[in-house]
This record gives C-alpha cells, structure tokens and sequence, in this order.
C-alpha cells in the first residue's frame, strides 16, 4: 500500500479513492447505502446489474457504518483489511495441519506477495471470502463440524467462486459418514455441517432467480448480463487466440501467464495427494477460473483465495537456503508491488 500511495500521489491520484472506490468497490459501497436495484445498460448490449454481488460483503459495510462515523469505503477498507488478517493467520493454520510451521510461514508469504495481491487491501471481497474459507477448511481437518457448516455458509454469501467451500464441506462429511464407524453416523454434527454448508450459496442463488422470474437460472442470467458464464473453457480459449495474435495491455498477459501457472501448480498439487475437502475446494476454484468466460483479466483475482496452490512452491521455498529464499521473496515483492500499482494507477482493464 504504500507503494500505491506513493506512485498514486506522485500521479495526483486519491489512493484512498483507488483502494476504496475502484471498480467493483464501488458497487458494494453503493449496495451497503442504497441497497439492491441498480443496473446499467451499455451499448453494446451487456445489462449490469447489482444482484451479481453476493450480500454478506455489503451487510458487513453497513454494519460498520451504523457503529462507526465512517463512510462507506472507509468501512470496505476496515473490513477488508481485518479480513485479509483473519486470512492469512487462516491460512497459517490450514498450513501448518498439513506439512508444518516452516512451510506454513512460507505459504503465507507468498499469497501476500502474489501479483494481484493488492486487491487483498482494496474493499473487495477476496479478504472475506479467503478468511471464511481458510477456517472452514481448518476447522473440517480438526473435524469440528458446526463451525465449518457455518463458516461455508457464510463464505457462500460472499462470492459466487465461493460454493467451492460448500463443495468441499459437505463432501467431507458425506465421506466420513462414507467411511465412518456407526459412532459418527450417528453423530448430528456431521449430518449438521453437510446439510448447512451449502445454504448460504444456494439460498442468494435461489433468492435472485425467484425475484428474476427463474428460480434456477435467474441468477445466472444477472450473470450472463455482465459476460460472465461458465462454458468450460471455451471464452478462455477463444481469448488466447486473440491474445497470441495481437497486441494487449500488460494486464491480459499478466493474466494468461498467471493462469497457465496456476494450472501447473495444481499439478503439483494434486502429486502430493491433499485431503479430500481441500483437494475439491482447489479444483473447485481453478475449475471455474479456467472454465468461465468473460473478464480474462480478472482470472488472477478469483484464483487468489485458492492458496492451497501454493503449497508446492512454499514447500520449496521452506527447504530453501536462507539466500535463495531472501532473493526469491525479494523478486516476488518487488513484482507484487509494482504490479499492484500498475493496476490501480495505469491498467486500462477492470481487477
């Protein structure tokens, strides 16, 4: 942020204006304060509307108006921020249940310093949703059910990607109750948490399509209004044709080459053999990075709460000698802060 700060000033910018208004930012504030029921119309025929925003992220903004004296991009910024701390200590933990506190450490550092890692200050709903989902996550390898049933609840009211962490929830208990002696299947908790998981997701999705006139696609047409559907892959494809064979912005390359790396790491992922509800909370995510078309530059910020990626290159990095680690965390940051205000500051295309 402060390297935003100081490039944003020596431009005559507002970095409060570009971390708290930017882009999507500005339609959760105007949600927070007005509620639902603002759509644009462009010319080219894309209809916009607010009901593609997932409601928890604004609820949250309102509450902290109603308490604090602040305005609504301030309040984004407080949550956020204090979002993006729950996630990384999150993320520790899930790190740590899995391969060890040295590993955990070097896990954290490199999802603060990836590329898009900006948006993890912005009043975006990453921070929340990657808060909601790391403890979800820890709390079903500790086999506390309750609390995963309700943090992947709560997760998918804050972002569309996020049923990924209801997927993940409830095939974990299905499977202990799968494998599971007649002592868990009879435990309510497990029964709880497979049930619950997916309510949050579910019930908006629900929720839109109902007042859309189409309980089961009417949320996915607010989508399509936006150019965002899911076609396997196929809008991506057509993309990096185009890519390949013209000039683009700094942006789009910088998207392509962080998606072709993520695909990759999931690679490695997978040869490490995770546990089940992380494995499928991943593939969930990259699934529909990959698969969904529209915004091509935005596939870097929806693959940020996927830090299970990760997980290979902080297992290196940890068995690293201290200056091969220095000069990789080195190189990485220097990336991730250029490049985050780059995006702010110069990008022509939306986060």
């Amino acid at each position: 942020m402060l390297c935003l700060a100081g490039w944003a000033w020596h431009l005559g910018r507002s970095p409060r204006a570009l971390l708290a208004t930017a882009w999507d930012a500005d339609w959760y504030v105007k949600i927070a304060a007005n509620g639902y029921g603002r759509t644009l119309y462009w010319p080219g025929g894309a209809v916009q509307s607010d009901l593609a925003f997932f409601p928890f992220y604004p609820s949250l903004l309102r509450a902290v108006t109603t308490a604090l004296p602040v305005a609504g991009g301030t309040a984004g910024l407080l949550v956020s921020w204090t979002a993006a701390g729950a996630a990384a200590w999150g993320i520790y933990v899930v790190g740590e249940r899995l391969t060890g506190r040295r590993t955990a450490t070097a896990l954290v550092l490199l999802w603060g310093l990836l590329p898009h890692s900006i948006v993890l200050s912005m009043a975006y709903t990453e921070p929340v949703m990657t808060a909601l989902a790391a403890w979800a996550l820890w709390a079903v390898l500790e086999r506390r059910w309750l609390w995963a049933g309700a943090l992947a609840a709560l997760a998918g009211l804050s972002r569309p990607n996020a049923v990924a962490v209801a997927v993940a929830v409830t095939a974990a208990a299905v499977a202990a109750l799968w494998r599971g002696g007649p002592g868990v299947r009879r435990d309510w908790r497990v029964w709880a948490a497979g049930a619950v998981a997916p309510l949050g997701w579910c019930g908006y999705v629900l929720s839109v399509g109902a007042r859309r006139g189409d309980p089961l696609r009417g949320y996915f047409a607010v989508q399509a209004g936006w150019t965002s559907r899911f076609d396997f892959g196929a809008g991506s494809l057509r993309f990096v044709r185009k890519l390949t064979t013209g000039p683009f912005h700094l942006g789009y390359t910088m998207a392509f080459l962080i998606t072709v790396a993520a695909l990759l790491l999931f690679v490695l992922f997978l040869l490490d053999r995770p546990p089940l509800p992380v494995l499928l909370y991943t593939a969930v995510l990259v699934v529909i990075a990959v698969g969904g078309s529209g915004f091509f530059e935005s596939k870097p910020r929806f693959l940020l709460p996927a830090f299970p990626l990760l997980l290979p290159l902080a297992a290196a990095l940890a068995k690293a000698r201290p200056r091969a680690a220095v000069t990789v965390t080195a190189a990485l940051a220097g990336l991730s802060f250029a490049y985050g205000a780059y995006l702010l500051t110069l990008a022509p295309m939306a986060l």
